[in-house]
């Protein structure tokens, strides 16, 4: 493992740091974003605009999505070098949370299986933050297993496409202008084999937005209902009823960008500033036995956390691929993320159970509790990674799959239940 940057990445790590010196705001040191794995994306209307204003600045001098190809905006950035960027702008404040699932998963999906006027419709406002995206995928029946689908997009006589059903837990629907969907087209076919992937107007008729009210408060995820929403034929992405092919690469894109995110790890320093400042007893938090080993444990996390992403940014660095490293980091930061949020009500005591303007540090450690089921379910459940590190690393049998190859419409009868 190599904790050193090469030369060429030193060279690139220096141009990023003169960029954000020149053109962004240092993040505070008590920075919110810290502690949360996932950064909250915001849509009231001043937090929109200022993102926008960031986002274009960004894209003026390449740096919005720097691992896109310079044909498409972007510098044609390896792996490395992208989470060189995100660990040095994680350090300055660049408010663009909004655009994160279209840069980092749909418009690379779109250049994977888009076609040419789809791209050139598209990807320039995202990368500019003229347009919003949104990834619509999960439903009430299809999470973990979302090949088990049943929203539908039937063909109408004149070849675009209606749709009828229900996603859910939508991060960021209630402001997004556009969403890329898989749909189920044929129900004749296996599960994985009877869908397509569509680009959908999130303003159509038809298309109904209704935000979910989390615990902390925040409603950032989403209910969508489509009721005869129509579809241009032209919003087809890749083949019909290939759009399991769509979904994987989109989830590809999804784990890569995991070793993007900022380290969960940042949470530590501001836990243990909280700790120094907080009376316990005599003296303060940090001087309590219970509380240094709580802040211990979590310090151990977090430098865990870090030695594999260097793991990752080694292969990266080599010419690799990150491969189950990326599940791992996944889980590995769901835990942190949460036992994060934890030690902060340990060192608050009973003042932990003051919220917003009464808590502690604005109630931010509250919330991030709150918020910190969440992190073991967006971006792939722990189940889901469990399984994955199980299968790929430990070499442990797959899971049982009797339904792979039938028929949609029938899967209930194959499974002992009613039919769908």
């Amino acid at each position: 493992m190599d904790f050193e940057d090469s030369p060429a990445e030193a060279a690139f790590r220096t141009e990023v740091r003169t960029w954000l010196a020149r053109n962004a705001e240092p993040a505070a040191a008590d920075d919110a974003e810290a502690l949360s794995v996932f950064s909250e994306a915001k849509g009231e209307e001043a937090a929109m605009d200022e993102a926008r204003r960031a986002q274009r600045k960004l894209a003026e001098d390449g740096w919005a999505a720097p691992v896109w190809p310079p044909a498409f905006g972007g510098r044609g950035c390896s792996l490395a070098e992208l989470m060189i960027w995100a660990e040095e702008k994680s350090r300055y404040r660049l408010p663009v949370g909004v655009f994160e699932i279209g840069l980092a998963m749909c418009g690379p999906t779109l250049m994977a299986h888009g076609t040419d006027a789809q791209r050139e419709r598209y990807l320039a406002p995202l990368l500019r933050g003229d347009e919003i995206w949104c990834q619509l995928w999960s439903e009430p029946g299809a999470g973990s297993d979302l090949a088990a689908l049943s929203s539908r997009a039937e063909r109408t006589d004149d070849g675009d496409w209606l749709l009828n059903g229900q996603k859910v837990w939508t991060s960021g629907a209630h402001y997004a202008q556009f969403g890329l969907g898989v749909f189920r087209t044929d129900p004749d076919a296996p599960k994985h084999h009877g869908i397509t992937c569509l680009i959908v107007d999130m303003s159509a008729p038809g298309v109904e937005v209704r935000p979910l009210r989390q615990m902390t408060g925040d409603a950032h995820f989403n209910e969508v209902f489509f009721t005869d929403a129509r579809v241009p034929a032209g919003n087809v992405v890749g083949e019909v009823n290939g759009g399991w092919a769509v979904a994987r690469t989109l989830m590809m894109f999804e784990r890569a960008a995991v070793g993007g995110m900022t380290s969960p790890s940042r949470a530590v320093q501001p836990l243990l500033r909280l700790a120094r400042r907080v009376p316990r007893g005599a003296g303060v938090a940090a001087d309590d036995a219970i509380v240094r080993q709580c802040l211990a444990e979590l310090y151990t996390l977090g430098r865990l956390f870090d030695l594999t992403t260097a793991r990752v940014r080694t292969a990266l660095s080599k010419g690799g691929m990150p491969g189950t490293e990326s599940s791992i980091l996944k889980l590995a930061a769901a835990q942190l993320g949460t036992r994060a949020a934890e030690s902060g009500l340990e060192v608050l005591g009973a003042a932990g159970v003051l919220t917003g303007a009464d808590g502690a540090e604005g109630g931010r450690w509250v919330e991030a509790l709150l918020g910190a089921p969440a992190l073991h379910i967006g971006g792939g459940t722990d189940a889901i990674q469990r399984n994955i590190i199980g299968e790929q690393v430990l070499g442990l049998p797959r899971e049982p799959a009797v339904d792979r190859d039938v028929a949609f419409r029938d899967l209930g009868k194959a499974m002992g239940g009613a039919a769908r």
